[in-house]
């Protein structure tokens, strides 16, 4: 039972925005298991096709896969964060390839979803409001309360919009792939592509992340960091954040 003065810990202490950075960006992402519940419904709609040059029963393979990969989870009762945007994703691709005819077209979403990405990120950075930023933000455990907390410390910006140059490196690559392959309606080399290009690739930027997260030692600024508050209602705050039995 916490006591009334107590303070109430948001997790573990951090003396440099780059420690604070790896605890959070540890706390947003997903594991392993995201990338197979992507990758699998990828790899049913490149084989079948390949076999039987029928998108239907390709798409609606892949879409199948996908639902009982989801139905895995709510039988485990574990989230259904990752596995429900692969649901989504292999509808959305499912539903271009099947109206057009097309089984290249069952890659197009992707990438137009990583050109809008690589546009977003890059707007970020030029606006100051980086995209790891949001990544840091979403970990705070105090998010619902500062959601834009990291934003006040100008050293947590300086540092998440060097992160987000390896978001736009990561986009631009898979672009610079993607479309070429889709051009030449390459399917077997796109859902290669799709599937090196997705969890892999991004375990090559996360890893890019954290060894420059490892090599920095940008301080925290007192009293302006993620879940900080304006002076002038800082006390208010702590008081009822550290005394929920206040009033």
């Amino acid at each position: 039972m916490t006591q009334p003065g107590a303070t109430v810990p948001a997790g573990p202490t951090a003396e440099t925005v780059e420690a604070l950075i790896r605890h959070r960006l540890s706390t947003a992402l997903g594991g392993w298991r995201g990338s197979v519940e992507t990758a699998l419904p990828t790899i049913a709609f490149v084989a079948l096709y390949s076999w039987r040059r029928d998108v239907t029963l390709a798409a609606g393979a892949a879409l199948v896969i996908a639902l009982v990969l989801a139905g895995i989870r709510v039988a485990q009762r574990s989230s259904l964060q990752h596995v429900l945007g692969a649901v989504f994703a292999t509808a959305i691709a499912a539903f271009f390839a099947v109206r057009s005819g097309r089984a290249e077209d069952a890659f197009l979403p992707g990438i137009l979803t990583n050109a809008a990405f690589l546009v977003a990120t890059l707007v970020s950075i030029a606006t100051r409001w980086p995209a790891v930023g949001f990544l840091v933000g979403a970990g705070d455990p105090r998010a619902a309360e500062d959601p834009f907390g990291w934003r006040r410390d100008r050293g947590m910006v300086r540092v998440c919009t060097r992160l987000t140059w390896v978001l736009v490196a990561t986009y631009a690559v898979r672009i610079a792939i993607m479309v070429p392959l889709y051009l030449a309606a390459e399917v077997a080399w796109l859902g290669a592509a799709k599937i090196t290009l997705g969890w892999p690739l991004w375990v090559g930027a996360v890893a890019v992340m954290g060894w420059m997260l490892l090599a920095g030692h940008t301080p925290l600024e007192p009293g302006r960091g993620p879940g900080a508050h304006d002076e002038a209602d800082a006390a208010d705050v702590a008081a009822r954040r550290d005394d929920p039995v206040r009033d």
